[in-house]
């Protein structure tokens, strides 16, 4: 019988043809190697299936499973995690890109600190054709050992794709599975970060991929982002007003469900009330994507030199 992998990667996708092989290639090029890949289609209709169905009969880590229609994106990445076997896990997207070391950096921080629910590095964002936009530090106390402030932190600080760090399996099946309001990824990341503290590795090792057909990008409004995160939500049930209130009980449900000691849970819940009231300020939301662009020319991080399948790219 073959030993089941140490750490399962989850990549959902759908429609990813033009940055899909990329990622595989970062993916399949990392130091550490004990893992499975498990590939969910989301009934594309581009050549994802090709792409997907040559780089399995390669690599024998690689499981393809498509998915008959388009379920959304939110359930496929949950749906994606039930078919994963390993007792680490990590979502991957279609087009980010991903340096030799991310995986094993991560899993050693893991296996050094049994407290630590979640392993990720530091990230910059990229363009397009691979070129650093906008490096910027991680700057939120999720490493604190305590839960109100590593949720405090998380709620008032900007950065960070959490969402994408290699996670203990059995933690991830004790919270709430991703939901399709409107950043429903926060509340998500949010729930996880009040099961334990975080892993930052201080090095540039995860690159993630802003272009135009990003999903973010392709659906600006929040009902359209709902919608391709499930299309259940396109009917006259899940109005605006409807999906932000959900996003705010996200957070308060995450507060109600989390293992928190009685006075850890009412300063969580002041932390919310303060967010919320902020919210209202000028300058509330930022993102780390909208900040002014460096000179990719200029950058001295060269992505071509730190991701697998790009060597060939190199000045």
């Amino acid at each position: 019988m073959t030993a089941l992998p140490r750490l399962s990667i989850g990549l959902p996708v759908y429609n990813g043809e033009e940055y899909l092989a990329e990622s595989l290639e970062a993916l399949l090029g990392q130091t550490y190697e004990d893992f499975e890949l498990v590939i969910s289609d989301n009934a594309s209709t581009d050549g994802t299936q090709d792409i997907c169905r040559a780089y399995a009969a390669r690599d024998p880590r690689i499981r393809y499973l498509r998915l008959s229609r388009n379920i959304g994106a939110a359930p496929n990445h949950n749906h994606v995690f039930t078919k994963c076997r390993g007792e680490l896990f990590k979502w991957a997207s279609h087009d980010d890109l991903y340096a030799r070391d991310l995986l094993r950096r991560c899993v050693d921080a893991l296996d050094a600190r049994p407290d630590v629910v979640l392993a990720h590095a530091d990230q910059a964002v990229i363009d397009g054709d691979g070129k650093v936009k906008v490096p910027y530090e991680y700057g939120l106390a999720t490493a604190s050992p305590h839960a109100p402030e590593r949720f405090r932190s998380f709620l008032f600080e900007p950065g960070g794709d959490d969402f994408y760090g290699v996670m203990r399996s059995a933690m991830l099946r004790k919270v709430k599975p991703h939901d399709s309001y409107h950043h429903a990824d926060r509340t998500f990341v949010a729930e996880i970060v009040l099961h334990g503290p975080f892993h930052q590795v201080p090095e540039l090792l995860y690159f993630r991929r802003d272009h135009p057909t990003r999903a973010e990008r392709a659906n600006p409004s929040k009902r359209s982002r709902c919608v391709n995160l499930d299309p259940r939500r396109a009917g006259p049930l899940h109005p605006t007003p409807r999906l932000l209130a959900e996003y705010v009980w996200g957070f308060a449900a995450a507060i109600r469900r989390a293992p928190l000691s009685p006075a850890d849970r009412r300063a969580c819940f002041r932390h919310l009330a303060a967010w919320l009231t902020s919210r209202t300020r000028p300058g509330a939301g930022e993102r780390v994507e909208d900040r002014a662009p460096v000179d990719p020319d200029r950058h001295s991080v060269s992505v071509d030199a730190l991701v697998a399948g790009r060597e060939g790219r190199r000045a």
